[in-house]
């Protein structure tokens, strides 16, 4: 019904109320407050925090013009609330919200829910470089518009030569600062949804088994490589190198592998190695990357490279006393690769040798997915090549046809 009534209208048929005694004005403005108290709890993204003992008080915090953090504290929990009710809705605090605001304040709430410091980083370096210079960095978030933000999005594009994955990771930000802003009503819609992109991504070279693989003849000569400084130093960094073209683990959950892990002719993975971005210190977590544990099978190769180790620790792969981490083994690519005057396979590569090695001899993809630890199957065809020498597909082809 109120729909149909101007503002005006309803302010007099209020006064008139209170005029004749209807309405008891303290019950009104107990129902206002009580409904500011609930729209302020919607905004506000901070932890609000109850007395630890008798006499303590509530306690919270917001980011002001400036983005400078003010602390503030009540008796109460509605008290503590009241003072923020300024903060947010007078004056209408969305209207004054920018972008920036907005993506601190999702930032804020990103960190409250994510358990990779690593991600909060690099979403950190992609705002400075690219949206900090932006027409979008100060202006007003009730104010971008969807063909403001294509302009932006197009420039960025060309400016920057991004390629269309590029893009897709950068546009990550924007995606959650919008549905965020759609979510705490500051916005009735992601205007993200109707940015068209019109300028071209930058072209890039279609990778191939040369570069995305070691061929037959090239984990030959690996293999050997390993063997033989194995024998020389027992350093067990190298047979981790040559069980992993067994495996096709990610390098990081090939490093935190324990002895307990092993399981009646397979390898559990429930953990991974990763390197905090911020201390730039290397340390295992228990999950993996899609925090899901697998099953690997153990193939007698596999087993033989195991049983060369000795048991020293709950780590299957010890130097010195130490873990092995992600970083050593990629150092023995590289070296192999600097001693036969070839360019440097990553250590992503020895997993991608894997999953090429059992699709070209016949494993069903929908296993290999599995041994990869993949949800969605196109994602393993991305690890898929062609791993055989050019005489082997020369013959390979002949034969078939």
């Amino acid at each position: 019904m109120t729909k149909d009534i101007s503002e005006g209208m309803i302010l007099s048929l209020l006064k008139e109320a209170l005029g004749n005694g209807n309405i008891i004005v303290d019950s009104v403005l107990d129902t206002i407050m009580a409904t500011k108290r609930e729209q302020v709890k919607k905004i506000h993204t901070y932890a609000i925090t109850a007395p630890s003992y008798e006499k303590g008080r509530w306690q919270t915090c917001y980011r002001n013009k400036d983005g400078k953090r003010i602390n503030i504290k009540a008796p109460t929990e509605e008290q503590l609330l009241d003072k923020l009710i300024p903060v947010y809705l007078s004056d209408s605090h969305i209207d004054k919200l920018t972008f920036h605001e907005l993506y601190e304040e999702w930032l804020d709430y990103k960190k409250s829910v994510s358990n990779s410091p690593n991600t909060i980083k690099r979403h950190g370096q992609h705002y400075r470089k690219y949206f900090e210079p932006s027409l979008l960095h100060n202006g007003k978030i009730t104010k971008v518009d969807e063909l403001l933000l294509e302009t932006e999005c197009n420039r960025i594009i060309r400016e920057f030569n991004l390629s269309r994955k590029e893009w897709t990771n950068i546009k990550t930000i924007l995606n959650g600062m919008f549905e965020y802003a759609v979510r705490k009503k500051y916005l009735t819609n992601n205007p993200l949804e109707k940015v068209q992109i019109l300028v071209k991504f930058k072209q890039v070279v279609k990778k191939t088994g040369k570069t995305e693989t070691y061929n037959s003849d090239e984990l030959k000569e690996l293999n050997l490589y390993l063997d033989r400084m194995y024998t020389e130093t027992h350093d067990s960094t190298f047979l981790a190198v040559k069980l992993n073209f067994l495996l096709g683990l990610r390098v990081g959950e090939l490093v935190a592998l324990k002895w307990e892990d092993c399981k009646e002719g397979h390898l559990h993975i429930v953990r991974e190695e990763v390197r905090n971005q911020i201390t730039n210190h290397y340390e295992v977590v228990e999950h993996t990357k899609t925090n899901r544990d697998r099953f690997v099978v153990l193939v007698p190769k596999a087993m033989n490279i195991l049983k060369k180790i000795d048991r020293q620790d709950d780590f299957i792969f010890m130097r010195n006393g130490n873990r092995i981490t992600s970083r050593q083994i990629a150092y023995v690519l590289e070296k192999y690769a600097d001693r036969q005057g070839l360019s440097t396979k990553s250590t992503h590569k020895m997993r991608k040798t894997f999953a090429s090695n059992l699709n070209a001899n016949g494993v069903p993809l929908d296993c290999i997915r599995e041994l990869l630890g993949h949800s969605n199957l196109n994602t393993t065809l991305g690890y898929i090549y062609n791993p055989l020498t050019e005489k082997e597909t020369f013959d390979l082809i002949a034969k078939a046809l």
